[in-house]
Formats: C-alpha cells, sequence, structure tokens
C-alpha cells in the first residue's frame, strides 16, 4: 500500500470526534475537491506493506484505527487492513469520499462516506449502492454554500438518509461560518447533526499529522 503518514491525535469529526485515534493515511485520490485539506496526500507517500502498517500501529497506545486519505479504497489492500484490524479487536474507522462502493468493507468497519455538495467541483460523485449499507454508516456534506445547505436537506429528504443514518454536516473551513450553518440547522428544523473539524480549532489548520 502507499501510505501517506501513520499518527496519532485526536479525532476530529464524525460521531466519534474527541477520541484519540491511530490514523493511517493513504495516498492517492481521484477526486479534486475544492475544499480538500489533504491536498499533500494525491501523490506523497511511501510502499508498506499490511504487516508493516500493522506493526507501525501497535506502536501507539490506543485502539481506534481510522483509515482515512486520499481514497483509501482506490487500494484493494485497504480491505484486507481494514479486516485484519478487526480481528486484532481494534475498533475501525473508514473515511471515504462516498464515489466508490463500501460493499466489499467489513461490516464491523464504522464507514464516514461524504456526499458531494454542488460546491465541492465533484457533485455527481456519489455511488448510490453505498445508501445499502445499513450497519456502521454516516453520511457527511461538507456545506460550503447556501446552495450546499438546501441542496443537502432535499438529497437527504429524497433518500430517506436521516431515517437509517447519521447525518453529519460540515461548515467548510473558513468559507462556512459555522454559527451561520448552526442557526440554519435549527431554522429549517434540519435532522441534520453539525459537525466541526475539532483538530483544527485545537491545532493551526496547516499542521499536518494532527
Amino acid at each position: 500500500m502507499k501510505i501517506n503518514e501513520i499518527f496519532y491525535s485526536i479525532q476530529g469529526e464524525s460521531t466519534l470526534v474527541g477520541l484519540p485515534t491511530i490514523f493511517v493515511r493513504t495516498s492517492g485520490c481521484h477526486l479534486r475537491c475544492h475544499y480538500c485539506d489533504t491536498k499533500y496526500a494525491y501523490y506523497e507517500g511511501r510502499q508498506m506493506t499490511v504487516d508493516e502498517i500493522l506493526r507501525a500501529i501497535v506502536a501507539f497506545p490506543c485502539r481506534q484505527v481510522c483509515l482515512t486519505g486520499g481514497e483509501p479504497l482506490l487500494q484493494k489492500e485497504s480491505l484486507l487492513l481494514l479486516s485484519r484490524l478487526c480481528n486484532e479487536n481494534y475498533r475501525v474507522s473508514l473515511e471515504t469520499s462516498g464515489d466508490i462502493s463500501c460493499r466489499q468493507v467489513d461490516c464491523r468497519v464504522r464507514c464516514i462516506i461524504d456526499i458531494k455538495t454542488p460546491s465541492s467541483g465533484e457533485l455527481g460523485r456519489f455511488n448510490i449502492e453505498n445508501l445499502n449499507r445499513y450497519e456502521n454508516s454516516e453520511f457527511k456534506f461538507v456545506i460550503g454554500t447556501e446552495e450546499d445547505f438546501y441542496w443537502s436537506e432535499q438529497f437527504v429528504k429524497q433518500f430517506c438518509i436521516a431515517e437509517k443514518f447519521t447525518v453529519l454536516y460540515s461548515p467548510s473551513f473558513e468559507i462556512m461560518d459555522p454559527r451561520w450553518l448552526a442557526e440554519k440547522i435549527l431554522k429549517e428544523k434540519s435532522p441534520a447533526r453539525l459537525q466541526l473539524q475539532l483538530h483544527k480549532y485545537i491545532w493551526s489548520p496547516s499542521t499536518r499529522g494532527v
């Protein structure tokens, strides 16, 4: 596998926010979202075997692991890594763009799946099959504009997502005012859960390895 970085930090996103977590960031992504904050993972990285990755993980005092990217599911070895981590009794999550099917992902893995909003520049890049993964899934919308908000509301309603899954609305950092989004969620009686990127408030937004 091509790995960009492995580090130990606080989970800043999803319903797992605040938990000490080991992050394994893969290298490579087929999308180019305008708001991407990990462009350095497009190409940077080094080849590691699954066994080497597992040995690096064991060195940290933690049982929570997040596989992120880049886009982890571009590398077929990610499926093996996720299952082996589950077999070793780690609590495992996967952060994925939503454009690739999660059908083969181990059902024990919590999938945090993006649905690309209009301002992402990748609208329509969502694999509808991912709405059929009923266990351990939550769906994230990055909100950069008012159009994004109403588009997301319509998408959630159309596919009854909030009736089955946790829905996360994340303000695009330094583009969308978190207060505006919070008040919009309340005013429109949205079923979404507001998500801030906690790590960017604890450390500098440009800091890597956190």
